[in-house]
């Protein structure tokens, strides 16, 4: 069987990762990469290099990655279904709901692969959260709560900290507690003279009746990447990161001091870092990317997906600007 044919449209930062990766991955060749401003990094070196979609379409391709700015999701999305290419593109799957929603249907509607890079799903530790929590290792869920703040990315213009940022905890929450968003609450603030927000602080509640929690800025000169699902038999916690998962077991310790003995709360038990497998997150959603092209299993994250998680972006940002709780 012949390699799959892929194609990149963006060589920034992003793209460039997606560059090494394709150029890696078994079972698929990178025959051509395209961005109309250019290739200021010398991402393409031998792969023919193009100024449009339209040229780059000309190399009869399987498969494409998009890695340009938001705005310019819906309109390449839509060439590349034209073209029957199936597609990984970068998150937010685009910049408004409707543009989603007309992506959704126009990859649905040609049988396509649509794949938006919400990338945390592929991450070691969150994977492994996510077994763990099926298979009831903390018992029911109560809470689950992301903090994700670091400095600025040069790399984003259009779009603000919700949907570039936040929407990697929107997906992997309602991915970890496989359950929807019902609702979200949401403050934020403008700190750094850019016309869109660039931190948020908000709550939510999904329809299984889990609560959650995200803090999300680009204001922070500390980096941070965690993930916390607390349960009535402990808490799981994720670095991102480094791909750590750590349980903090909630220990029961009985006690014989009268005054307190009626108090139903937790203890501190035992703590077990998990030994996980670290692989590359990027490579491992490259790779589901491909084997769903090639139809031999379906865990990416759909284009549905995608427009759902955009869905509750931006009933987070509505929620900002009315003070109100926004219900989904």
């Amino acid at each position: 069987m012949s390699n799959l044919r892929a194609g990149l449209i963006g060589l920034g930062m992003m793209g460039r990762h997606h560059a090494r990766v394709l150029r890696e991955l078994p079972g698929v060749d990178l025959v051509v990469v395209a961005d109309e401003t250019g290739d200021a990094h010398n991402v393409s070196g031998t792969t023919p290099f193009c100024m449009s979609v339209a040229e780059m379409l000309s190399h009869n391709l399987d498969m494409a990655v998009v890695a340009v700015p938001t705005a310019f999701h819906e309109l390449i999305g839509l060439q590349l279904a034209e073209a029957n290419v199936h597609t990984l593109m970068e998150k937010p799957i685009t910049n408004t709901v409707e543009e989603g929603i007309r992506l959704v249907e126009a990859f649905e509607s040609r049988h396509l692969i649509g794949a938006v890079g919400h990338i945390e799903r592929f991450n070691p530790a969150l994977q492994s959260m996510r077994e763990r929590i099926a298979a009831g290792e903390i018992g029911n869920v109560y809470q689950i709560v992301t903090r994700r703040q670091g400095p600025f990315p040069a790399r984003i213009a259009d779009v603000g900290v919700i949907k570039d940022l936040g929407t990697h905890d929107i997906d992997s929450t309602a991915w970890l507690a496989q359950s929807n968003y019902e609702s979200i609450y949401a403050q934020t603030a403008h700190k750094s003279g850019r016309p869109h927000e660039d931190l948020v602080v908000a709550t939510g509640r999904l329809a299984s009746g889990v609560i959650t929690s995200h803090l999300v800025n680009w204001l922070s000169p500390l980096k941070e990447r965690v993930t916390i699902a607390t349960g009535e038999k402990g808490s799981l916690v994720a670095d991102t990161i480094t791909a750590d998962l750590t349980f903090f077991e909630n220990g029961i310790a009985a006690t014989a001091w009268d005054s307190i003995a009626a108090f139903r709360g937790v203890s501190e038990g035992s703590m077990i870092r998990y030994a996980l497998t670290k692989r590359e997150p990027l490579r491992v959603e490259h790779e589901a990317f491909r084997d769903a092209v090639l139809g031999l299993r379906q865990d990416v994250v759909t284009f549905r997906d995608g427009l759902a998680t955009l869905r509750v972006a931006e009933a987070a940002i509505k929620s900002s600007s009315s003070g109100d709780v926004t219900w989904l």
